[in-house]
This record gives C-alpha cells, structure tokens and sequence, in this order.
C-alpha cells in the first residue's frame, strides 16, 4: 500500500512539473502593427481602424486594387478577414512570433512563416 501511494504521489509530481513548464503566450503591441509591411514582393497594410490590406506586385497589384481585410491582434493571435469583392469574407489565422518597430513574423497553422519589413 505504501508503494502504491508514493508512486502515486511520484506521478502527481511530475505532472505538476510538466504544466508548469508551460510556456505563456507572448501579447504584442497592436500599435506596432500599423504601417505598411513588406516581404518581398507580398505587401500588407494595417490601419488604426482595424481595416487593411494585402497585395503582391509580381502579380501586377498595387495598393489601390489591394485584397480588403479587417485585422484583430490578441496576445499573438493576428486574424484577417478578407472582404471578397464577390460576397462572402475569408478569415485567416495566423501566430506572431515577433513583432517589433520594424518587423513583423508570423506563422500559420500549417506551419509556413512570413518576415515583413516596416517600410
């Protein structure tokens, strides 16, 4: 019986253990977000109103026919829902890994990064 509750108690240990190894999700400042960001020839754009916009010049699309969306930044959640000309929007989600006065990183949940650039 001894054995019993010491190996329980073992167990209950390194669980506690592992949960508090648990890393905090990182929160970025959404007013850095705004401006104009550039990566490669993909750019996107975030307003203070919470609209923007995306667009990639090796297409022939400039900021004047950029692809609308509307942006929320929580913690390191970025979420855009794009405004389809057609009808309907388009929301995509991302994870900011880095966020600063000049660069922006973030993921999707496939796992695929994008670096901005402030410009």
């Amino acid at each position: 019986m001894k054995r019993i509750i010491i190996c329980l108690f073992t167990c209950l240990s390194i669980a506690l253990i592992f949960n508090s190894c648990k890393k905090d999700e990182e929160s970025f400042d959404e007013s850095l977000l705004i401006g104009k960001w550039q990566s490669g020839t993909v750019w996107e754009k975030y307003s203070a109103d919470h609209k923007g916009g995306t667009w990639d010049t090796s297409d022939g699309v400039y900021e004047d026919d950029a692809q609308a969306f509307t942006w929320s930044l929580e913690k390191s959640d970025l979420t855009q829902i794009h405004i389809m000309e057609i009808g309907g929007n388009v929301p995509k989600y991302y994870t900011v890994t880095e966020l600063t006065s000049t660069t922006l990183k973030y993921k999707d949940d496939f796992g695929i990064s994008r670096t901005f650039s402030k410009r």
